[in-house]
């Protein structure tokens, strides 16, 4: 027999509502401490993202997400859950999604069974698993309590980058496009929101943020042209986007997600962009140097959120830093309030609705409840078949 969990509350409560909390920080382990019981309650705190450490099973999950919603009904939960080698949840009953390059490898296969079928039979078959991975990805999720996955992946598979590769759909920024939108259509059948990453695009930079500071040394109009396309395409379909700790010289010689050029320049006005802007994480390499700022020495936490903040982002990530008492989410905390005291960063009443917008508006399906449910039954089936 299946482990029941907790049945949720078919009505969200009501919004806590603050003028604008712009912090997303994580938690040590798999219940909360009364530290974490203290950030969540801080004004600035407007999500919270988990990692494979905070789960154990998901009656356990369930529970934590639960008590994080009593302190702050208004907070932002998410994950990093794309499917392939990042799926934080993969024990007690979640199902194992592909990565999304075997969608993009069924799209252009018009096979089935070893036969072959008419033209564009493949990418009719991955745009219905697009659907269904993304249906499967958002309702388990939110039958714990998750509001929204860090997905889809909108970068486009150069072979060059090994950060990316099969986290990428494809190299075609057609292809790419019309399964992320299709992805996104199945989270949005499950009530869940989503974010396109990493604007204006990773695939071609070949190092890795997490350890090194990428740079991208095309034009902007190249980009423009190519790697950033889907943002163009899905303007008026994307929630949310994130940025990329990535420079491009010929374009600003901050990375983007520092880049009031490449936020509101590009993003906002030329490509119509409405959503909610996340940095990536802060925490890494990639987001730890800017060479106009401090001649390029390792900026703190809060230099780095004030940076994102002012150059248009709407919320900042620090992850993995609540480790060892969290010092530095509360140094983040305490120096973000003192820096608006001071002025050097501004609340954005757009920005706090950008975020509320993110919070599902519809009651989850109950896991067990779930398990017996013919469309997610159906997109099962469907999937059963990708690698």
């Amino acid at each position: 027999m299946p482990t029941k969990t907790p049945r949720r509350t078919a009505a969200r409560p009501a919004p806590v509502h603050h003028a604008h909390a712009p912090v997303v920080l994580d938690i040590a382990g798999l219940a909360l401490d009364d530290d974490d019981r203290r950030r969540l309650q801080h004004p600035l705190t407007g999500g919270l993202i988990l990692f494979a450490r905070n789960w154990q099973d998901r009656h356990q999950l369930t529970e934590l997400v639960a008590e994080i919603k009593s302190i702050r009904p208004d907070v932002l939960v998410s994950v990093d859950h794309e499917g392939g080698r990042v799926q934080r949840f993969r024990t007690d009953g979640f199902t194992h999604l592909p990565a999304m390059a075997t969608l993009g490898e069924r799209w252009m296969d018009d096979s089935e069974g070893g036969k072959p079928r008419a033209e564009g039979h493949g990418a009719m078959l991955a745009c219905d698993m697009a659907t269904a991975a993304g249906y499967i990805l958002a309702a388990e999720l939110r039958a714990c309590g998750v509001d929204l996955s860090f997905t889809p992946v909108l970068d486009l598979d150069h072979g060059r980058s090994a950060v990316i590769g099969n986290r990428a759909f494809h190299r075609d920024a057609r292809v790419v496009t019309t399964l992320a939108r299709c992805l996104m259509t199945g989270l949005l059948q499950a009530g869940m929101g989503h974010c396109g990453k990493h604007f204006p695009g990773h695939g071609w930079a070949a190092a890795d943020s997490h350890v090194a500071v990428p740079k991208d040394s095309r034009s902007l109009s190249a980009i423009l042209a190519d790697d950033a396309r889907p943002y163009e395409w899905l303007s008026t379909s994307l929630a949310g986007v994130m940025p990329a700790h990535v420079i491009y010289p010929k374009v600003d010689a901050r990375p983007a997600g520092y880049s009031p050029r490449w936020l509101r320049d590009v993003l906002r006005e030329r490509l119509g962009f409405t959503g909610a802007v996340f940095s990536d994480d802060l925490s890494m390499e990639g987001a730890r140097r800017v060479a106009d700022v401090q001649d390029g020495a390792v900026l703190s936490y809060a230099e780095a959120a004030t940076l994102a903040l002012q150059a248009g982002c709407d919320l900042v990530l620090l992850c993995n830093q609540s480790l060892d008492g969290g010092r530095a989410v509360d140094e983040l905390l305490d120096s973000l309030e003192a820096g608006l005291a001071q002025g050097r960063w501004q609340t954005d009443p757009d920005s706090e609705q950008r975020r509320l917008a993110l919070l599902p508006q519809t009651p989850p399906l109950p896991w067990d409840e779930l398990m017996h449910h013919a469309p997610y039954l159906q997109a099962l089936r469907r999937i059963s078949t990708l690698g």
